[in-house]
């Protein structure tokens, strides 16, 4: 069952579960996407407005109207969503913006850019420390990141950049679940934690509390001596 955030006549917000993509993957049926179940159960067609990975949990903006998903779609286009995420990494990572060009790699991937690179994408992202964790294991960070721009795999990329990398990432860290302060973590910690965008002449504000997987490695962290 999928946790419905917010909706009215032009939108439904939904609070995504890991392991579960937005629209069809390859090699995947199409029924196993959250836009196709979304659909089947409530017996209407509805619009993709953006993605976010397959693991990462949190919120999913969809619209019910035609109209309403070209609005939306032009805001996305224009930089004039704002969205923000919440990682937990392995490292703290320095405060302030993260001004780091990408450009795309091998296998779908994305990577820095280098100095003067050809085809480099601009890429800016605003990071937040939250909490910050010193253990005999390592240091661990809450982040609030708020991305600029909508790279490909951005926060995960400029992450990395800093040294800070989100503790479970199979692309960008490590695949392997990880432990921390006694709570096992085995999917990518990144969770969608707020979206705010315009329609027309209203602003459209949703949140979606921290997943319970890393809603318990905080507790734990916390907990922790």
């Amino acid at each position: 069952m999928v946790t419905v955030l917010h909706e009215d006549d032009d939108v439904l917000a939904v609070d995504k579960p890991a392991g579960v993509v937005v629209i069809p993957a390859r090699d995947e049926p199409p029924a196993e996407s959250l836009r196709h179940r979304l659909e089947a159960a409530r017996g209407e067609r509805l619009w993709v407005v953006h993605r976010i990975d397959r693991d990462t949990t949190g919120v999913v903006l969809f619209a019910r109207r035609a109209e309403s998903h070209r609005l939306l779609s032009l805001a996305f286009e224009q930089r004039r969503a704002e969205k923000t995420y919440l990682a937990l990494t392995r490292g703290v990572p320095p405060e302030g913006v993260i001004d780091v060009a990408l450009h795309p790699a091998r296998k779908g991937k994305m990577r820095p850019a280098l100095p003067g690179e050809r085809d480099a994408l601009e890429a800016s992202t605003a990071c937040r420390v939250l909490r910050a964790w010193r253990r005999a294991e390592g240091s661990f960070a809450l982040v609030e990141a708020r991305p600029r721009t909508g790279r490909q795999h951005q926060v995960r990329v400029h992450l990395r950049a800093v040294e800070a990398p989100l503790l479970v990432d199979p692309l960008y860290g490590r695949a392997e679940s990880a432990t921390a302060a006694g709570a096992s973590l085995t999917r990518l910690t990144l969770h969608a934690h707020a979206l705010a965008v315009p329609l027309g002449d209203r602003e459209i504000r949703v949140e979606s509390p921290l997943a319970g997987d890393l809603r318990a490695a905080v507790e734990a962290l916390d907990a922790s001596p």
